[in-house]
């Protein structure tokens, strides 16, 4: 049987587009932003009628003001809207879950932007995930105000979430995060765990 050319393939899907002016999330993660603008305010209207589910992509440039689909890093992470409260100046504050990385194929719309995106795998971390816990775990025993922070953020009991929570919260530049982001599973953990360990040289002066 031959399929239509307007048939969408099953790996793919549509969701409504959240930029992030600067950031990025990670699967397994959590992130809680204020947003304000009109677009993006109508795309978690969207999602809240359909699946509450999110692509959030981060801007390029994180001083634009209105982002088009050019401005947006190709590949981000899909999630849920956890929550949506109203804030008395009119913006929402949201809380999201990452759940998978998605690669854009084709985003349409001007103020509020629908993406079709596929689902991109994270991998097998192999046993690159012990000394990437381990560098983090020498980080936090030097900031002890992170751990009940990343505590706070963390949404499951692999040990690839506390990799992706220091990928997403730890004070390196969004250009970065991104290529993480971009990373599979065990690129991460060996380039997060070279990076916190060389963050934590600088930051001791050593």
């Amino acid at each position: 049987m031959t399929r239509s050319p307007f048939e969408e393939p099953p790996s793919c899907r549509l969701l409504p587009v959240l930029p992030l002016r600067d950031g990025a999330l990670f699967p397994r993660a959590s992130l809680e932003t204020v947003v304000a603008r009109p677009g993006t305010l109508k795309a978690v209207e969207m999602a809240g009628r359909c699946g509450r589910q999110l692509l959030v992509l981060a801007q390029k440039d994180p001083d634009l003001p209105l982002p088009s689909a050019r401005d947006l890093q190709p590949l981000g992470t899909i999630a849920e809207l956890v929550a949506s409260e109203p804030r008395h100046d009119g913006n929402y504050h949201l809380e999201l879950d990452g759940r998978e990385r998605a690669r854009v194929v084709s985003l349409v719309g001007l103020d509020t932007l629908v993406a079709e995106v596929q689902v991109v795998e994270e991998g097998d971390a192999g046993d690159e995930w012990g000394p990437a816990v381990e560098a983090l775990a020498r980080y936090i025993h030097a900031h002890a105000n992170l751990r009940e922070f990343l505590d706070s953020r963390r949404r499951s009991t692999e040990p690839m979430s506390w990799v992706n929570l220091a990928c997403q919260h730890l004070p390196i530049a969004a250009s970065a995060r991104q290529k993480l982001l971009e990373s599979d599973a065990r690129e991460r953990c060996l380039k997060i765990s070279r990076g916190l360990d060389a963050l934590l040289r600088k930051e001791q002066g050593s």
